[in-house]
């Protein structure tokens, strides 16, 4: 008797703190991270490698899912309306939670209270590149072509109202030129676009393209960066090449739906943390030009404040609309 009043006692204790029972359980059935962009970007260069590893901690499957367009806020968007029990996660990025909330009047979540930060996976600033048969070979040279040729450069992006399109207009517009934005479902796409010839410019992660840029089959034109980067040490900043102060950079990052209980959220983190800060994937992280990072939910949410803060000031200064 004693046996089971114990059991109804802890079957008690479990439905009025439902809590327990996820970190006794979890996870206990496969995963799925949903990412905002095609196949092939950025995002998956860093995402992909932890998702294995985690899924190897956890005892169970992560099912890895590319869902592109609309700048990343149809993923984000499925994400936020999915149930919040920690089987449906959001890989997010600048775009779904920092300029998604600046250029797009309506959009079908809010990325503050409808997500709940996990940890920030990295940070890698851009580098600016295009086909070596594009005729400027520096950003001095950039900017002389365009103004020379108003009109004639296209200039791809990872999607309408990406990081990536609102860093191309604020160059634009502080270089004084026109240029035709080319927008693609992905960093990916937009590379091969520029691989192909059929766009000159991308400004895109630096883990997506660096192989290509050493082989020689884009030219590195600036790097996006605060400083060079060890990985491309004869590139320079944009900001040195004469716009001082011009950075952008992309984050990846991990978000559950508001409402995931604490227990799993404190779980993944702390999982992530351990196989972002191990000396394997610093490693990889550094030679693809990407910053590790494996932050706390709390500073992964202050830093996105921090950025919708920096860009909005942006945006307002330049007057930057998204067409």
């Amino acid at each position: 008797m004693r046996r089971v009043l114990l059991a109804l006692g802890a079957l008690a204790t479990m439905a009025a703190f439902p809590e327990l029972k996820a970190q006794g359980n979890y996870p206990s059935k496969p995963m799925r991270w949903i990412v905002p962009y095609a196949a092939g970007g950025g995002v998956d260069v860093i995402a992909r490698p932890l998702a294995l590893k985690l899924a190897d901690v956890l005892g169970q499957p992560i099912v890895y899912e590319n869902r592109g367009g609309g700048g990343g806020l149809i993923a984000a968007e499925f994400v936020a309306r999915s149930t919040a029990d920690g089987y449906t996660l959001l890989v997010a990025a600048g775009n779904t939670h920092v300029f998604a909330t600046l250029l797009n009047d309506k959009i079908g979540y809010d990325p503050v209270k409808d997500f709940a930060p996990i940890t920030k996976f990295d940070t890698t600033p851009n580098v600016l590149v295009s086909h070596p048969a594009f005729p400027p070979r520096n950003i001095q040279e950039l900017v002389a072509h365009g103004k020379a040729n108003p009109g004639s450069i296209n200039w791809a992006s990872s999607g309408n109202g990406a990081g990536s399109h609102l860093s191309l207009i604020l160059f634009a517009q502080q270089a004084g030129i026109k240029v035709i934005h080319v927008p693609y479902k992905g960093g990916g796409p937009a590379t091969t676009a520029v691989l192909a010839g059929e766009s000159d410019l991308v400004l895109t992660a630096t883990a997506i393209v660096l192989p290509q840029i050493k082989s020689g089959k884009l030219r590195a034109l600036g790097f996006a960066g605060s400083k060079r980067l060890v990985t491309l040490p004869d590139v320079p900043t944009i900001d040195e090449s004469g716009f001082p102060g011009f950075d952008s950079s992309n984050f990846r990052g991990l978000m559950a739906p508001a409402g995931t209980a604490q227990s799993i959220i404190t779980r993944l983190h702390g999982e992530l943390a351990k196989i972002i800060h191990s000396p394997e994937t610093v490693t990889r992280m550094t030679a693809s030009g990407s910053i590790p990072v494996g932050n706390t939910p709390q500073q992964f949410a202050e830093e996105n404040r921090r950025e919708v803060a920096i860009w909005s000031k942006i945006i307002r200064e330049n007057n930057i609309k998204v067409d």
